[in-house]
């Protein structure tokens, strides 16, 4: 179990960076964003966490939101799959975790 949860840590820690990465750039691109290789780039990466973040949230909330709600969701999961982890190597002894 110590493996899929640092599976789903990494998992989720890349997706965090790779839409921590698009916004940023979406702020330094401004208006020319969509024209930028490395955003559509990231865009790709980031599709599948957006489209269940789209899935999961009601129609209520703004689609230039979701990805904010999937950052969030994504901080979620990566937090309990941490939390699972330590403990984990708590029960099993650090030195078994490494």
């Amino acid at each position: 179990m110590l493996a899929v949860a640092s599976t789903i840590k990494l998992i989720a820690e890349i997706a965090l960076l790779a839409l921590l990465g698009q916004w940023l750039l979406g702020l330094l691109a401004g208006a020319k964003k969509q024209q930028n290789l490395f955003y559509q780039i990231l865009q790709i990466m980031t599709r599948p966490f957006v489209s269940a973040a789209r899935l999961l949230t009601p129609k209520l909330v703004l689609d230039r939101h979701v990805p904010l709600v999937a950052f969030f969701l994504l901080l979620f999961i990566w937090l309990g799959a941490t939390i699972y982890k330590i403990q984990t190597c708590i029960q099993i002894g650090v030195e078994l975790c490494k």
